[in-house]
C-alpha cells in the first residue's frame, strides 16, 4: 500500500504541472476547480468511485489563512473504527497530495490535525477509505496565497542544527483503553525548493519529510507517506488508545534519507 501511495504522490505532482498553467486564471472558476479535482482523484484512485462524505468525514480549515505557510487543517471521522486510511489534498499546490495516513490498532482516528502550506486559493479534499475499500470525500475552499514559496520562519542554519528534534504533548489525562489526545511536534525545515534565502537570494534546496511511523508498545498508530505540502516544523494531533503504560515511538525519514527517531514514555515521567 505504501508503494502505491508513493506512486499517487508522484502522479499527483506530475498532474499539478499539467494543470498549473490554467490555475493562474482559474482561481475563482468553480468549473475549473471541479475539473482539477476530477483529474487529481483519477490520478490517485483511478476509476474507484468517491462517495459524498456527509456523515462519514468532515474537513475544517480557516476560510482565509492568516499565514499561508502555516495553515491548520483538521479531519473528523464520524465512524473512526471503520476507516483504515486517510488522504489529504490541497488541489492547487505544486504537489497536491499532502499525504496518506494508514491507521493501525493503537489509534482512534476520530480527529486528526496537521499544519500545511497553501500556495494559492484552492479546494481542499479529505478522502477516507474504509476497511472494505469504499472511499468517502469531504471538500472545502480556502483563501490563501504564497505558502509554498514563503521564506522560512526560522534561521536556516539553526533549523538544520535542530532538525529531527521532537516533542510530545499529552493533551488529555492519560487513561487506559480509551482515546488519549497527544500532539507530536517535529523540528524540520521541510523546504520544498521554492523558498529563497533572504540574504543570499539563492533558492534553498528541497529537504522535506517523506515518511512518519508512530507506534505504541510496537502496535501501529499510523504510517504517513507525505510530500512537500506539510508546513515547516510539522505538527500532528491525534488520539492513541493505550492498552497499558508504555512507549510511543516515532520514526521519521526525509528526502535526504536521513532517519530521526525518538521514544516517549506514557504516561510521562512525574505525572
Amino acid at each position: 500500500m505504501g508503494n502505491w501511495t508513493r506512486r499517487g504522490v508522484v502522479l499527483a505532482g506530475a498532474l499539478a504541472g499539467v494543470v498549473m498553467g490554467r490555475a493562474a486564471w482559474a482561481i475563482d472558476d468553480e468549473a475549473a476547480r471541479a475539473a482539477r479535482w476530477h483529474e487529481l482523484a483519477h490520478a490517485v484512485f483511478g476509476d474507484r468511485p468517491l462517495h459524498d462524505g456527509a456523515g462519514m468525514v468532515a474537513l475544517s480549515a480557516p476560510d482565509r489563512a492568516l499565514n499561508a505557510a502555516l495553515v491548520p487543517l483538521a479531519v473528523t471521522l464520524a465512524k473512526p473504527a471503520e476507516v483504515k486510511a486517510l488522504y489529504v489534498f490541497i488541489d492547487a499546490n505544486p504537489s497536491p497530495l499532502v499525504g496518506t495516513f494508514h491507521f493501525g490498532p493503537a489509534i482512534d482516528p476520530r480527529e486528526l490535525k496537521i499544519r500545511v502550506r497553501v500556495e494559492q486559493y484552492s479546494l481542499l479534499h479529505a478522502v477516507a477509505e474504509t476497511q472494505d475499500g469504499t472511499l468517502y470525500v469531504a471538500e472545502r475552499f480556502i483563501k490563501a496565497a504564497g505558502g509554498c514559496s514563503a521564506p522560512a520562519g526560522s534561521n536556516e542554519e539553526l533549523a538544520l542544527k535542530e532538525m529531527g528534534r521532537m516533542k510530545l504533548n499529552l493533551l488529555s489525562p492519560f487513561a487506559l483503553n480509551q482515546p488519549d489526545r497527544v500532539e507530536l511536534l517535529i523540528r524540520h525545515p521541510n523546504t520544498n525548493g521554492m523558498q529563497m534565502d533572504q540574504l543570499t537570494r539563492n533558492y534553498i534546496p528541497a529537504r522535506y519529510i517523506q515518511t512518519v511511523r508512530v507506534t505504541y508498545n510496537d502496535r501501529l498508530v499510523f504510517d504517513l507517506d507525505t510530500d512537500i505540502s506539510l508546513s515547516e516544523d510539522p505538527a500532528f494531533t491525534f488520539d492513541i488508545v493505550p492498552d497499558r503504560p508504555g512507549t510511543l515511538a516515532v520514526h521519521v525519514e526525509d528526502s535526504k534519507k536521513t532517519v530521526f527517531e525518538r521514544s516517549f514514555p506514557l504516561p510521562p515521567a512525574g505525572t
